[in-house]
Protein backbone atom coordinates (compact mmCIF):
# COMPACT_ATOMS: atom_id res chain seq x y z
CA UNK A 1 0.00 0.00 0.00
CA UNK A 2 1.53 3.27 -0.88
CA UNK A 3 2.27 5.63 1.88
CA UNK A 4 -0.09 8.37 2.58
CA UNK A 5 1.06 11.74 1.30
CA UNK A 6 2.29 14.18 4.10
CA UNK A 7 1.68 17.54 4.60
CA UNK A 8 3.85 20.06 2.98
CA UNK A 9 4.34 23.84 4.46
CA UNK A 10 2.59 25.26 6.82
CA UNK A 11 -1.34 24.46 6.57
CA UNK A 12 -4.20 25.02 9.78
CA UNK A 13 -5.54 21.89 8.45
CA UNK A 14 -4.59 18.11 8.82
CA UNK A 15 -7.00 16.41 6.06
CA UNK A 16 -9.40 17.07 3.70
CA UNK A 17 -12.45 14.29 4.11
CA UNK A 18 -14.73 13.66 1.29
CA UNK A 19 -17.89 12.08 2.11
CA UNK A 20 -19.44 11.42 -1.10
CA UNK A 21 -22.72 9.86 -2.39
CA UNK A 22 -23.60 8.93 -5.71
CA UNK A 23 -21.01 11.40 -7.24
CA UNK A 24 -20.40 9.00 -10.58
CA UNK A 25 -22.97 10.27 -12.43
CA UNK A 26 -23.38 12.62 -15.81
CA UNK A 27 -24.84 15.27 -14.37
CA UNK A 28 -22.14 15.77 -11.11
CA UNK A 29 -19.65 15.89 -13.59
CA UNK A 30 -18.46 19.28 -14.26
CA UNK A 31 -18.87 19.49 -10.27
CA UNK A 32 -16.66 16.40 -10.33
CA UNK A 33 -13.88 18.28 -11.87
CA UNK A 34 -14.35 21.16 -10.09
CA UNK A 35 -13.34 19.15 -7.17
CA UNK A 36 -10.56 17.44 -8.95
CA UNK A 37 -9.01 20.63 -9.47
CA UNK A 38 -9.46 21.45 -5.93
CA UNK A 39 -7.45 18.12 -4.66
CA UNK A 40 -4.98 18.54 -7.26
CA UNK A 41 -3.48 21.51 -5.42
CA UNK A 42 -3.59 20.37 -2.21
CA UNK A 43 -0.39 19.12 -0.23
CA UNK A 44 -1.86 17.63 2.60
CA UNK A 45 -4.22 13.75 3.12
CA UNK A 46 -7.54 13.38 0.72
CA UNK A 47 -10.02 10.77 1.63
CA UNK A 48 -12.91 9.99 0.01
CA UNK A 49 -15.40 8.16 2.16
CA UNK A 50 -18.21 6.06 0.77
CA UNK A 51 -18.77 7.43 -3.11
CA UNK A 52 -20.63 5.62 -5.42
CA UNK A 53 -21.79 5.31 -8.99
CA UNK A 54 -25.22 5.70 -10.46
CA UNK A 55 -26.57 3.01 -12.59
CA UNK A 56 -29.68 1.42 -13.25
CA UNK A 57 -30.98 -2.12 -10.75
CA UNK A 58 -29.05 -4.38 -13.87
CA UNK A 59 -25.78 -2.41 -12.66
CA UNK A 60 -25.52 -1.30 -16.30
CA UNK A 61 -22.50 1.34 -16.51
CA UNK A 62 -22.81 2.62 -20.09
CA UNK A 63 -24.09 5.84 -19.29
CA UNK A 64 -21.38 6.65 -17.30
CA UNK A 65 -19.01 6.27 -20.01
CA UNK A 66 -19.41 10.34 -20.82
CA UNK A 67 -17.94 10.81 -17.74
CA UNK A 68 -15.14 8.32 -17.77
CA UNK A 69 -12.33 11.10 -17.95
CA UNK A 70 -13.60 12.93 -15.00
CA UNK A 71 -14.04 10.10 -12.95
CA UNK A 72 -10.26 9.03 -13.90
CA UNK A 73 -8.83 12.50 -13.49
CA UNK A 74 -10.76 12.72 -9.54
CA UNK A 75 -9.34 8.67 -8.88
CA UNK A 76 -6.16 9.98 -9.85
CA UNK A 77 -5.86 13.36 -7.50
CA UNK A 78 -7.24 11.71 -4.90
CA UNK A 79 -5.20 8.15 -5.13
CA UNK A 80 -2.20 10.69 -4.58
CA UNK A 81 -3.00 11.96 -1.73
CA UNK A 82 -4.20 8.86 -0.08
CA UNK A 83 -3.72 4.68 0.79
CA UNK A 84 -7.37 4.06 -1.15
CA UNK A 85 -10.68 5.13 -1.88
CA UNK A 86 -13.76 3.59 -0.17
CA UNK A 87 -16.93 3.01 -2.30
CA UNK A 88 -20.66 2.40 -1.41
CA UNK A 89 -20.87 -1.34 -2.55
CA UNK A 90 -19.80 -3.89 -5.67
CA UNK A 91 -21.17 -1.81 -8.31
CA UNK A 92 -19.03 0.90 -7.60
CA UNK A 93 -15.63 -0.87 -7.04
CA UNK A 94 -16.24 -3.13 -10.27
CA UNK A 95 -16.73 0.34 -12.52
CA UNK A 96 -13.51 1.54 -10.86
CA UNK A 97 -11.30 -1.57 -11.08
CA UNK A 98 -12.75 -1.65 -14.82
CA UNK A 99 -11.28 2.14 -14.86
CA UNK A 100 -7.95 0.68 -14.22
CA UNK A 101 -8.28 1.49 -10.68
CA UNK A 102 -7.30 -1.26 -7.87
CA UNK A 103 -6.89 0.81 -3.96
CA UNK A 104 -10.77 0.38 -3.76
CA UNK A 105 -12.44 -0.55 -0.59
CA UNK A 106 -16.13 -1.05 -0.23
CA UNK A 107 -17.34 0.23 3.08
CA UNK A 108 -20.75 1.22 2.65
CA UNK A 109 -22.22 4.13 3.59
CA UNK A 110 -20.82 5.54 7.23
CA UNK A 111 -24.44 6.75 8.35
CA UNK A 112 -25.38 2.96 9.24
CA UNK A 113 -22.54 3.02 11.88
CA UNK A 114 -24.34 5.87 14.10
CA UNK A 115 -24.17 3.10 16.64
CA UNK A 116 -20.68 1.81 16.42
CA UNK A 117 -20.21 -1.87 16.25
CA UNK A 118 -23.98 -2.26 17.54
CA UNK A 119 -26.88 -2.29 15.90
CA UNK A 120 -30.38 -1.97 17.54
CA UNK A 121 -32.94 -4.49 17.92
CA UNK A 122 -35.07 -5.18 15.84
CA UNK A 123 -38.43 -6.26 16.32
CA UNK A 124 -41.32 -7.26 13.97
CA UNK A 125 -44.98 -6.60 15.04
CA UNK A 126 -48.07 -7.48 13.22
CA UNK A 127 -49.07 -4.61 11.57
CA UNK A 128 -52.82 -3.48 11.50
CA UNK A 129 -55.09 -0.68 10.92
CA UNK A 130 -53.69 1.41 13.72
CA UNK A 131 -50.18 0.16 13.48
CA UNK A 132 -47.99 3.21 12.65
CA UNK A 133 -46.44 3.31 9.29
CA UNK A 134 -43.66 5.44 7.66
CA UNK A 135 -43.53 6.08 4.21
CA UNK A 136 -40.48 7.58 1.88
CA UNK A 137 -41.04 8.33 -1.74
CA UNK A 138 -38.47 9.09 -4.71
CA UNK A 139 -39.83 11.03 -7.48
CA UNK A 140 -37.00 9.33 -9.94
CA UNK A 141 -38.31 5.99 -8.69
CA UNK A 142 -41.38 6.65 -10.24
CA UNK A 143 -40.68 6.01 -13.51
CA UNK A 144 -39.47 2.21 -11.84
CA UNK A 145 -42.46 0.89 -10.67
CA UNK A 146 -45.89 2.10 -8.95
CA UNK A 147 -44.38 3.61 -5.83
CA UNK A 148 -47.77 6.32 -5.95
CA UNK A 149 -49.59 3.10 -5.97
CA UNK A 150 -47.99 1.55 -3.47
CA UNK A 151 -48.20 4.80 -1.21
CA UNK A 152 -52.25 5.61 -1.75
CA UNK A 153 -52.83 1.27 -0.78
CA UNK A 154 -50.62 1.84 2.18
CA UNK A 155 -52.50 4.98 2.85
CA UNK A 156 -55.65 3.16 2.62
CA UNK A 157 -54.72 0.33 5.35
CA UNK A 158 -53.24 2.57 7.79
CA UNK A 159 -54.78 5.72 8.30
CA UNK A 160 -51.93 6.82 10.89
CA UNK A 161 -49.89 6.86 8.10
CA UNK A 162 -47.05 9.16 8.07
CA UNK A 163 -45.13 10.56 5.25
CA UNK A 164 -41.13 11.57 5.68
CA UNK A 165 -39.77 13.73 2.59
CA UNK A 166 -36.16 14.53 2.60
CA UNK A 167 -35.79 17.41 -0.04
CA UNK A 168 -35.64 21.37 0.64
CA UNK A 169 -38.03 21.88 -2.01
CA UNK A 170 -40.75 19.35 0.04
CA UNK A 171 -40.74 21.51 2.97
CA UNK A 172 -40.74 24.77 1.18
CA UNK A 173 -44.09 23.49 -0.02
CA UNK A 174 -44.75 22.42 3.45
CA UNK A 175 -43.79 25.80 4.94
CA UNK A 176 -45.38 28.31 2.21
CA UNK A 177 -47.91 25.88 0.37
CA UNK A 178 -49.08 27.04 -3.07
CA UNK A 179 -52.28 26.86 -5.34
CA UNK A 180 -52.98 23.20 -6.20
CA UNK A 181 -55.93 22.64 -3.77
CA UNK A 182 -57.40 25.85 -4.93
CA UNK A 183 -56.94 25.22 -9.25
CA UNK A 184 -57.49 22.07 -8.85
CA UNK A 185 -54.18 20.50 -9.54
CA UNK A 186 -52.94 16.74 -8.91
CA UNK A 187 -49.86 14.71 -8.82
CA UNK A 188 -49.35 11.12 -8.26
CA UNK A 189 -46.73 11.87 -5.86
CA UNK A 190 -46.93 14.31 -3.10
CA UNK A 191 -45.26 17.28 -4.60
CA UNK A 192 -48.64 19.73 -4.34
CA UNK A 193 -51.15 20.63 -1.80
CA UNK A 194 -53.40 18.96 -3.08
CA UNK A 195 -51.97 15.54 -2.31
CA UNK A 196 -53.93 13.32 0.19
CA UNK A 197 -50.58 12.65 2.26
CA UNK A 198 -50.26 16.28 2.06
CA UNK A 199 -53.35 17.38 2.69
CA UNK A 200 -54.57 15.35 5.20
CA UNK A 201 -51.28 16.32 7.63
CA UNK A 202 -49.59 13.34 6.97
CA UNK A 203 -46.49 14.83 5.97
CA UNK A 204 -43.43 16.07 7.64
CA UNK A 205 -39.71 17.24 6.99
CA UNK A 206 -37.11 16.23 9.38
CA UNK A 207 -34.40 18.53 9.68
CA UNK A 208 -32.06 16.87 12.29
CA UNK A 209 -30.87 13.11 12.24
CA UNK A 210 -31.47 12.78 15.99
CA UNK A 211 -35.28 14.36 15.96
CA UNK A 212 -35.67 12.17 12.86
CA UNK A 213 -34.83 8.75 13.89
CA UNK A 214 -36.63 9.57 17.49
CA UNK A 215 -39.48 9.82 15.87
CA UNK A 216 -39.27 7.05 13.57
CA UNK A 217 -38.88 4.96 17.06
CA UNK A 218 -41.94 5.16 17.61
CA UNK A 219 -43.05 3.64 14.16
CA UNK A 220 -43.94 0.22 13.73
CA UNK A 221 -42.55 -0.48 10.43
CA UNK A 222 -40.62 1.97 7.44
CA UNK A 223 -40.63 1.50 3.87
CA UNK A 224 -39.78 3.73 0.89
CA UNK A 225 -37.56 3.78 -1.81
CA UNK A 226 -35.57 6.44 0.11
CA UNK A 227 -32.01 4.56 0.95
CA UNK A 228 -31.82 7.04 4.42
CA UNK A 229 -34.67 7.15 5.22
CA UNK A 230 -34.91 3.46 5.91
CA UNK A 231 -31.82 3.57 7.41
CA UNK A 232 -32.50 6.59 10.09
CA UNK A 233 -35.70 3.69 10.51
CA UNK A 234 -32.97 1.12 11.53
CA UNK A 235 -31.10 2.83 13.16
CA UNK A 236 -33.99 3.70 15.55
CA UNK A 237 -34.69 0.15 15.99
CA UNK A 238 -37.81 0.26 13.77
CA UNK A 239 -37.90 -2.75 11.05
CA UNK A 240 -38.13 -1.25 7.51
CA UNK A 241 -37.97 -2.47 4.17
CA UNK A 242 -36.22 -0.65 1.13
CA UNK A 243 -37.73 -0.82 -2.36
CA UNK A 244 -34.81 -0.35 -4.77
CA UNK A 245 -35.15 1.56 -8.01
CA UNK A 246 -31.06 2.15 -8.68
CA UNK A 247 -28.15 1.01 -8.51
CA UNK A 248 -27.23 3.39 -5.37
CA UNK A 249 -29.92 1.83 -3.08
CA UNK A 250 -29.53 -1.36 -4.15
CA UNK A 251 -25.65 -1.90 -3.24
CA UNK A 252 -25.87 -0.50 -0.23
CA UNK A 253 -28.90 -2.83 0.41
CA UNK A 254 -27.08 -5.64 -0.63
CA UNK A 255 -23.77 -4.50 1.31
CA UNK A 256 -25.64 -4.06 4.47
CA UNK A 257 -27.95 -7.35 3.87
CA UNK A 258 -30.81 -4.73 4.47
CA UNK A 259 -34.05 -6.30 3.26
CA UNK A 260 -35.04 -5.05 0.19
CA UNK A 261 -36.84 -5.66 -2.84
CA UNK A 262 -36.85 -4.30 -6.15
CA UNK A 263 -39.86 -1.87 -6.89
CA UNK A 264 -40.20 -2.89 -10.05
CA UNK A 265 -41.10 -6.79 -8.91
CA UNK A 266 -43.23 -5.02 -6.53
CA UNK A 267 -47.35 -5.16 -7.24
CA UNK A 268 -49.30 -2.51 -6.75
CA UNK A 269 -51.67 -3.76 -4.40
CA UNK A 270 -48.90 -5.10 -1.58
CA UNK A 271 -49.34 -3.96 1.48
CA UNK A 272 -46.91 -2.65 4.21
CA UNK A 273 -47.29 -6.10 5.88
CA UNK A 274 -46.41 -8.08 3.15
CA UNK A 275 -43.15 -6.32 2.67
CA UNK A 276 -42.81 -6.72 6.69
CA UNK A 277 -43.80 -10.13 6.60
CA UNK A 278 -40.39 -11.12 4.51
CA UNK A 279 -38.23 -9.49 5.82
CA UNK A 280 -35.16 -11.16 7.88
CA UNK A 281 -32.98 -8.77 9.69
CA UNK A 282 -31.00 -11.58 11.25
CA UNK A 283 -27.79 -11.10 8.93
CA UNK A 284 -27.97 -7.72 8.97
CA UNK A 285 -27.49 -7.90 12.87
CA UNK A 286 -25.06 -10.49 12.50
CA UNK A 287 -22.35 -9.10 10.27
CA UNK A 288 -22.73 -5.25 11.21
CA UNK A 289 -19.63 -5.83 13.85
CA UNK A 290 -17.47 -7.01 10.88
CA UNK A 291 -18.68 -4.45 8.69
CA UNK A 292 -17.45 -2.12 10.97
CA UNK A 293 -14.23 -3.27 11.56
CA UNK A 294 -13.54 -3.21 8.01
CA UNK A 295 -15.00 0.68 7.85
CA UNK A 296 -12.17 1.16 10.77
CA UNK A 297 -9.73 -0.13 9.29
CA UNK A 298 -10.38 1.74 6.00
CA UNK A 299 -10.21 4.76 8.16
CA UNK A 300 -7.23 3.49 10.22
CA UNK A 301 -4.83 2.92 6.71
CA UNK A 302 -6.08 6.39 5.76
CA UNK A 303 -4.74 7.87 8.88
CA UNK A 304 -8.06 8.94 10.17
CA UNK A 305 -9.23 8.57 13.54
CA UNK A 306 -12.42 8.35 15.18
CA UNK A 307 -14.56 8.37 18.10
CA UNK A 308 -15.22 4.52 18.51
CA UNK A 309 -11.58 3.40 18.25
CA UNK A 310 -9.61 6.66 19.38
CA UNK A 311 -12.21 8.10 21.65
CA UNK A 312 -14.58 7.55 24.13
CA UNK A 313 -17.24 6.27 21.57
CA UNK A 314 -19.04 9.06 21.04
CA UNK A 315 -20.29 9.55 25.07
CA UNK A 316 -19.22 13.50 24.47
CA UNK A 317 -20.73 14.52 21.60
CA UNK A 318 -24.13 12.39 22.64
CA UNK A 319 -24.10 14.60 25.57
CA UNK A 320 -23.47 17.82 24.01
CA UNK A 321 -26.56 16.69 21.80
CA UNK A 322 -28.34 15.98 24.03
CA UNK A 323 -28.55 19.28 26.15
CA UNK A 324 -29.36 21.21 22.54
CA UNK A 325 -33.11 21.87 21.62
CA UNK A 326 -33.70 20.52 18.26
CA UNK A 327 -35.79 22.09 16.44
CA UNK A 328 -38.70 20.01 15.41
CA UNK A 329 -39.77 18.10 11.64
CA UNK A 330 -41.43 20.69 9.42
CA UNK A 331 -45.31 20.30 9.45
CA UNK A 332 -48.04 21.69 6.43
CA UNK A 333 -49.22 25.40 7.40
CA UNK A 334 -52.69 25.26 7.13
CA UNK A 335 -53.06 29.33 6.88
CA UNK A 336 -55.71 29.48 9.33
CA UNK A 337 -55.13 32.51 10.28
CA UNK A 338 -57.14 33.88 8.06
CA UNK A 339 -59.51 32.01 5.37
CA UNK A 340 -57.31 33.63 2.61
CA UNK A 341 -54.49 34.01 3.99
CA UNK A 342 -52.62 30.47 3.33
CA UNK A 343 -53.87 30.91 -0.85
CA UNK A 344 -52.58 34.75 -0.99
CA UNK A 345 -49.25 34.01 0.47
CA UNK A 346 -48.68 30.69 -1.94
CA UNK A 347 -49.68 32.25 -4.85
CA UNK A 348 -47.57 35.13 -4.07
CA UNK A 349 -44.93 32.92 -3.90
CA UNK A 350 -45.78 31.26 -6.84
CA UNK A 351 -45.03 34.10 -8.53
CA UNK A 352 -41.74 34.99 -6.82
CA UNK A 353 -40.49 31.23 -7.83
CA UNK A 354 -41.75 31.59 -11.53
CA UNK A 355 -39.90 35.55 -11.75
CA UNK A 356 -36.74 34.17 -10.35
CA UNK A 357 -37.16 31.21 -12.66
CA UNK A 358 -37.51 33.30 -15.38
CA UNK A 359 -34.00 35.74 -14.44
CA UNK A 360 -31.77 32.23 -14.32
CA UNK A 361 -33.12 31.18 -17.90
CA UNK A 362 -32.57 35.02 -19.26
CA UNK A 363 -29.59 34.38 -16.98
CA UNK A 364 -27.82 31.85 -18.70
CA UNK A 365 -29.29 33.09 -22.12
CA UNK A 366 -26.99 35.88 -21.76
CA UNK A 367 -23.91 34.07 -20.28
CA UNK A 368 -24.21 31.95 -23.76
CA UNK A 369 -24.54 35.20 -25.58
CA UNK A 370 -21.43 36.55 -24.08
CA UNK A 371 -19.60 33.17 -24.28
CA UNK A 372 -20.60 33.19 -28.59
CA UNK A 373 -19.69 37.06 -28.39
CA UNK A 374 -16.32 35.92 -26.89
CA UNK A 375 -15.32 33.88 -29.48
CA UNK A 376 -16.34 36.00 -32.32
CA UNK A 377 -14.17 39.05 -30.75
CA UNK A 378 -11.10 35.94 -30.59
CA UNK A 379 -11.95 35.86 -34.16
CA UNK A 380 -12.17 39.19 -35.28
CA UNK A 381 -9.06 39.61 -33.66
CA UNK A 382 -7.02 36.84 -35.38
CA UNK A 383 -8.80 38.20 -38.52
CA UNK A 384 -7.24 41.78 -37.63
CA UNK A 385 -3.76 40.26 -37.29
CA UNK A 386 -3.66 38.61 -40.15
CA UNK A 387 -4.63 41.13 -42.50
CA UNK A 388 -2.10 43.73 -40.84
CA UNK A 389 0.45 41.22 -41.35
CA UNK A 390 -0.47 40.80 -45.43
CA UNK A 391 -0.70 44.70 -45.28
CA UNK A 392 2.72 44.91 -44.10
CA UNK A 393 4.17 42.62 -46.49
CA UNK A 394 2.63 44.65 -49.44
CA UNK A 395 4.18 47.99 -48.09
CA UNK A 396 7.61 45.96 -47.96
CA UNK A 397 7.14 44.81 -51.35
CA UNK A 398 5.46 47.83 -53.17
CA UNK A 399 8.83 49.19 -54.92
CA UNK A 400 8.73 45.91 -56.67
CA UNK A 401 5.85 45.48 -57.70
CA UNK A 402 5.35 49.01 -59.42
CA UNK A 403 8.77 48.10 -61.49
CA UNK A 404 7.35 44.81 -62.64
CA UNK A 405 4.02 46.76 -63.60
CA UNK A 406 6.25 49.33 -65.37
CA UNK A 407 7.97 46.94 -67.24
CA UNK A 408 4.95 44.80 -68.16
CA UNK A 409 3.30 48.24 -69.52
CA UNK A 410 6.47 48.98 -71.54
CA UNK A 411 6.34 45.61 -73.23
CA UNK A 412 2.84 46.04 -73.87
CA UNK A 413 3.33 48.88 -75.88
CA UNK A 414 5.98 47.97 -78.01
CA UNK A 415 4.31 44.57 -78.76
CA UNK A 416 1.11 46.70 -79.89
CA UNK A 417 3.19 49.50 -82.01
CA UNK A 418 4.38 46.81 -83.86
CA UNK A 419 1.25 45.37 -84.95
Amino acid sequence: MKEIVMRAGKSPFDLYAVPLANAFRPSFGKSLDKLSTLIEQLKIPVVVIGVGAQASTEYDTGRLDDISVSVRRFMKAVLNRSASVGVRGELTADYLKKLGFKDVEVIGCPSMFWHGDTFPELEAKPLDAGSRVAVNVSSQAEKEGGIAELTAHALSLHPELTYYAQNLTDAELLFWGDTSVAGNRQKPLPGLRSHPLVRGGHTRVPVDPATWMAELAEHDFSFGTRIHGNMASLLAGTPSVVLAHDSRTLELCRYFEIPHRLLREVEAGTAPADLLAEADYTALRKNHAERFRRYTDFLDRNGVQNTFSHGDGGKAWQKALDALELPPSVTAWDGSDDGALGYRVAWLREQAVTARRGREKTAAQLREVEAENKELRKLTASLEKRTASLEARLDQSGGGVRRVGRGVKRRAKGILGKD
